[in-house]
């Protein structure tokens, strides 16, 4: 043994130990760190990633011979509630009238600046209780409440020739929300004769696709409508729809007069 330090062997192993496992931490603290800020910067985007995931995914499944075979697993994506979602959307059961309120103020709520909402009286009043005399002298530009069904019809009528005579491009979608009562035959005509120019929610004894929806939200659809519907749809009183009924109309500029439907064609006389 010399006079100078005498060495320490595992003291230095210990400290290369420890240095070994700092830097095998700083990629979890580093993770840590930029977790946080990635969720953040995600979460205005997060309705496009739940599309993107509702593609396909292909897993490895075992097959009986203790092989693997590919197999393609569906995700099933369910979109949010959308009154324009399909051409002809009949409801049934329990929950089809505040269901159909829900369609209604979405349309109104979400849409009024691009659509037409045309729902008749009998079922302005069912759907938010409405008296025989309000809103008639006033309305907003994405609403109009003709006296009954067969006049609701006639305006469609007028309306979608009008704009197919005249070319027009721009127009306001166009939504019927109605009992369809001893109309099924004519609705279905309509709909046929303007394929994609109009959506109907229907209420009553609609001969089409249909959803029957209990009071919980629940629904069994028909085949064509399964993927068209989140889960379960959301329902509303008739109070409550009536609330925001009048604040819905509260937030769009009013007419003093039917609303054409049509953004720049010339008024009908």
């Amino acid at each position: 043994m010399t006079g100078g330090t005498p060495e320490l062997p595992g003291f230095h192993e210990q400290a290369r130990s420890e240095e070994s496992r700092s830097r095998s931490l700083q990629p979890i603290l580093l993770l840590g760190l930029l977790v946080p800020i990635a969720a953040a910067f995600c979460y205005p985007f997060r309705h496009r990633i739940s599309a993107v995931a509702a593609g396909t995914l292909t897993a490895a499944v075992p097959m009986d011979g203790g092989e693997s075979a590919e197999d393609v697993v569906h995700l099933t994506y369910r979109p949010p509630l959308d009154p324009f979602a399909v051409p002809a959307l009949g409801l049934s059961g329990s929950g089809a009238v505040a269901t159909a309120r829900v369609l209604a103020l979405t349309a109104l709520d979400q849409h009024g600046d691009t659509s037409l909402t045309v729902i008749p009286r009998s079922a302005a009043t069912a759907l938010f209780g409405l008296a025989e005399d309000e809103l008639l002298d006033e309305s907003a530009a994405g609403l109009f409440i003709p006296g009954n069904l067969d006049a609701a019809l006639a305006y469609l009528e007028t309306e979608l020739s009008i704009r197919r005579t005249t070319g027009v491009t721009d127009a306001r979608r166009l939504l019927l929300v109605a009992d369809c009562e001893d109309e099924c035959e004519r609705i279905s005509r309509l709909l046929a004769h303007y394929p994609g120019e109009i959506s109907t929610i229907l209420l009553g004894n609609w001969a089409g696709e249909r959803i029957v929806v209990d009071e919980d939200g629940l629904f069994s659809p028909s085949p064509g409508l399964t993927n068209h519907f989140p889960d379960r749809l959301p329902a509303m009183s008739r109070t409550e729809a009536r609330d925001r009924l009048l604040a819905a109309l509260e937030n769009h500029d009013h007419e003093r007069r039917r609303p054409s439907g049509r953004r720049n064609g010339p008024k009908r006389t």
